[in-house]
């Protein structure tokens, strides 16, 4: 056992060490996903605080993330006399709509045969550091490669303009469609552009954690271990670029890990519904409510998009 990682100095001494990692705001995220999302409910905070308890999270560490998730309009408060309810931002409910598409439609394994890649070159002068860090930044979790000097590639059509509608490099960016003159040299072009053995890495790190009759055989109820699977999980497809399998080596570990996520979901996910309806409670929101509006229309968010506008992860 050891400490769920945590930006507060704040440690608790009950999270499985495998999974330790994985920071509070990412599991409260997991957990208000499955409880909200969708749902037009908010949950009590000291729901928050038991379940995360249960996940070796501190109340204190837990409170301060809530009220840091609060800040940057993630969740909004809901006052029912003396209790304090949080719902989901539009905001928040459109990133988590997004990981909720990658996780069950898109998944791991990319089987796509188009054969189109996306390319973006840029260049920006030195005294334009901090936006060429951001681009970056955002160009990584788009699921781009950084094939030479200011030359980027991503697989498939990926809509530029709304992955950097608030920078304005319009005229620093060049982007184009395309398809390799021998495909069968992408296989290079993919080494090149990616860290293959990293990404590789982490998927067998999963699996190693996963991949067993009776995975986080110290984590508490099933409730714990279903949060932890979805998060990591999550954190995995934010972090993959998703590479057309047929360009990737044999034996692809995304494969496997992705047939154990959703079996292990399968198994864990009913004992963690019939705990969570015991210690989790919400209230009914009204539409006229701050957060119980659904996203406007023609309004979008991206799991791979900085969520504060800074290029700081909300997943963080």
């Amino acid at each position: 056992m050891t400490t769920v990682s945590d930006r507060t100095g704040t440690r608790s001494e009950t999270a499985p060490e495998q999974v330790s990692a994985v920071r509070p705001q990412t599991l409260l995220l997991t957990l208000l996903g499955s409880a909200v999302l969708g749902r037009d409910v908010a949950i009590f905070s000291g729901s928050c605080t038991a379940v995360m308890d249960r996940m070796g999270v501190s109340e204190h560490a837990t409170r301060s993330t809530l009220t840091r998730m609060v800040n940057r309009h993630l969740l909004v408060r809901h006052r029912r006399g003396r209790r304090v309810y949080l719902g989901l931002t539009p905001r928040a409910a459109a990133v988590l709509r997004e990981g909720e598409e990658r996780m069950w439609r898109a998944g791991a394994v990319n089987q796509d045969t188009d054969g189109r890649w996306t390319l973006l070159g840029f260049s920006l002068p030195e005294t334009r550091r901090d936006e060429r860090h951001l681009l970056r930044s955002r160009l990584r979790w788009a699921g781009f490669g950084l094939l030479r000097s200011g030359m980027w590639i991503a697989p498939g059509t990926v809509d530029v303009d709304a992955l950097l509608t608030d920078l304005r490099l319009n005229d620093h960016l060049v982007v184009f469609r395309a398809e390799p003159a021998e495909p069968a040299a992408m296989r290079q072009v993919v080494r090149d552009a990616y860290d293959l053995p990293a990404i590789a890495g982490r998927y067998h790190q999963f699996l190693r954690r996963w991949d067993t009759p009776a995975p986080l055989p110290t984590a508490p109820d099933d409730l714990a271990r279903h949060l932890w699977l979805l998060s990591e999980w999550l954190l995995l497809l934010r972090d993959d670029p998703r590479i057309p399998l047929r360009h990737l080596p044999p034996d692809w570990p995304a494969v496997t890990a992705q047939e154990i996520f959703r079996r292990t979901h399968e198994r864990l996910q009913p004992k963690a519904r019939r705990i969570a309806e015991t210690e989790i409670d919400s209230i009914r929101m009204s539409p006229a409510e701050p957060g119980g509006f659904p996203l406007p229309t023609g309004t979008t968010a991206k799991l791979h998009v900085p969520g504060n506008g800074n290029g700081e992860d909300i997943f963080g």
